[in-house]
């Protein structure tokens, strides 16, 4: 069955229309999960699909290979691959978050590099941010880049990297004055195949995503040109990633909207056929008034994100306002999968059932983008 929800304002025919097409495209895609989740990463050739379909880079311009679209476009998008649950798909970081960091900090000799070969999904992308000692406080990152001729010479490890495996361009966060604190960051860009001293550590198993490559970075004298650095001057890599953040932290609350979507649907298909003491699960007071608990936690949850895409698309999303609706959304994900899970009972457990997964993938997201304790004490800054 599939819950009701009124189509929010933002969303034109066209996005509605890309939104249908990718879910089409995701759920085709879920006769090879379970190998990608046995290999820990998807084929190349899932990317190349999503290229030549459109599906990456929609809201970049046409000039630099993009799709012309807006933010609703990958809105629809993060809907799509949430509610086809396949988590496992780095297509939101890549053109979600990544790909902005070029289009509003890079030259136009970068933009016209990299962008057309993100659109077609030649290049697959990550960003390193995390370090091992170091998560959601980045000015004290201790990767570091020293000049040296045309070049930067990159030392450090990063870690818990999405798409890290297969990513052949990375947005390196490193220090480029280590005195000055947030100040000395920088963000230099990387191509892997044309770089030694890049180096790929583990990929990571974890308790959920598990077809998603997350994985560990090393950069042992590593030769960059120092025209790779994004914006006119080093230092300013602290001010990007907090521009940019905001637009990262409604992603995931999306995809938060697209997975409680899909749980609650899959809950009340199981609960409507399942027996129990010779009556339907749905006949108990007891699962019908946690359905409407869920469902009334997805919709406030959905009018607010929608909110929110509307204000990404005039650009007044704010730091607070992001930060609030990445914790709530998140916090509630968990719980509405929690509940759902139960209700399925001993099979909720199994991952064999797609809840089982939902509720494992859920857990991350109230840690990475920005643990949830961090993004509670950004919003209050501004109380």
């Amino acid at each position: 069955m599939s819950i009701e929800h009124f189509t929010p304002k933002w969303m034109t025919e066209e996005h509605q229309m890309v939104h249908d097409s990718a879910l089409k495209m995701f759920k085709s895609w879920e006769v090879k999960d379970e190998q990608w989740r046995e290999n820990g990463m998807l084929d190349r050739e899932a990317w190349e699909e999503a290229g030549a379909n459109g599906f990456l880079c929609a809201s970049m311009p046409e000039e630099y290979g993009g799709g012309g679209g807006d933010f609703g476009h990958e809105a629809a998008l993060i809907y799509a691959q949430a509610e086809a649950n396949q988590a496992g798909f780095g297509g939101l970081v890549h053109s979600g978050i990544i790909a902005p960091y070029i289009l509003h900090h890079g030259s136009e000799e970068q933009k016209k590099e990299w962008l057309p070969k993100m659109a077609s999904g030649e290049y697959i992308s990550a960003i390193a941010m995390t370090e091992p000692g170091t998560g959601s406080d980045l000015q004290n990152i201790q990767t570091y880049a020293v000049k040296d001729g045309d070049d930067y010479i990159i030392n450090g490890s990063k870690t818990f990297i999405t798409n890290g495996q297969l990513a052949n361009l990375v947005v390196i966060a490193c220090k480029t004055d280590r005195e000055k604190g947030a100040q000395g960051v920088s963000l230099i860009v990387v191509e892997t195949d044309k770089t030694e001293g890049f180096g790929r550590g583990r990929n990571l198993k974890k308790i959920g995503l598990a077809a998603q490559d997350t994985s560990e970075l090393h950069f042992t004298n590593m030769r960059v040109p120092q025209k790779n650095l994004l914006g006119s001057v080093e230092g300013m890599g602290f001010m990007q990633l907090m521009q940019e953040l905001p637009r990262e932290r409604l992603i995931i609350a999306l995809t938060g909207i697209g997975a409680m979507k899909l749980g609650i649907e899959l809950t009340m298909a199981y609960v409507k056929e399942r027996e129990a003491f010779g009556k339907p699960l749905w006949k108990f007071q007891n699962t019908r008034f946690k359905m409407a608990e869920c469902y009334a936690d997805y919709l406030a949850c959905r009018s607010m994100c929608d909110a929110a895409v509307e204000a990404m698309l005039e650009n007044k999303l704010s730091v607070p306002h992001a930060s609030l609706i990445k914790y709530y959304v998140t916090q509630k994900q968990c719980d509405v999968l929690d509940e759902c899970l139960q209700l399925f009972g001993g099979y909720g457990y199994m991952l064999e059932y797609p809840i089982a997964r939902l509720y494992a993938d859920s857990r991350v997201q109230k840690i990475y983008g920005g643990t949830n304790e961090i993004m509670k004490e950004l919003a209050s800054r501004f109380m």
